[in-house]
């Protein structure tokens, strides 16, 4: 079964069918977040096979839970159950998570103005491998929360009120929490500027 697309997709519609016990229809849902919610057990859990078990097992709670969903973002209400599930599993056995800046994907001009998009020759290679290495150390270094809340925003496109939602915190909290992780980000790397390739540096400080 292919997953819906964009224009096919009616959320509110189909969330309705599946709390009037319609499988096809709550399948319909899981096809079209499946990815999202891979994605976010993944990046807790660094490990495919217990990325697949926290998936499933999301999977299965949120059907149990179906009539307990009262409205809004089902992406975040799915995407919080993940996020309890993964937590639920590093703590049953003492893990943290990790992290790392691939994650991320491409990163934000506009919170990193120093991190200029360019395109990238084959003999600069080694120079996005350092700078790789050194944004995953610089990442490492924010609090737990703000590394979450970074990778919801920026890697899985969460809106600002999704984000709260998946979270359990308020909006000015993601906000906060948002604007102080990437504020870090951008003076850590300030910080081992003489650490960054010549063309990710700010003009005049070469």
């Amino acid at each position: 079964m292919a997953a819906p697309t964009m224009t096919s997709f009616n959320e509110e519609k189909l969330v309705q069918a599946a709390q009037r016990g319609q499988l096809p229809a709550f399948n319909e849902l899981l096809l079209y977040y499946q990815h999202p919610v891979y994605n976010l057990a993944y990046h807790i859990m660094q490990d495919p096979a217990a990325a697949d078990d926290a998936t499933q097992e999301a999977f299965i709670s949120a059907y149990h839970a179906l009539a307990k969903f009262r409205g809004g973002s089902f992406r975040a209400w799915l995407l919080r159950i993940v996020r309890n599930a993964c937590y639920d599993e590093l703590r049953r056995y003492k893990r943290h998570p990790a992290i790392s800046w691939e994650d991320f994907g491409e990163l934000d001009k506009e919170a990193n103005p120093h991190l200029r998009a360019q395109v990238e020759s084959p003999e600069e290679s080694l120079q996005r491998n350092e700078l790789r290495e050194l944004l995953e150390c610089t990442l490492a270094r924010l609090p737990a929360e703000q590394r979450m809340t970074l990778f919801l925003v920026d890697r899985l496109g969460l809106a600002y009120d999704e984000v709260g939602l998946t979270m359990e915190v308020p909006l000015g909290t993601v906000k906060s929490r948002l604007y102080r992780a990437r504020g870090k980000m951008r003076e850590y790397l300030m910080e081992t500027q003489e650490l960054l390739p010549l063309r990710y540096r700010q003009k005049g400080s070469q």
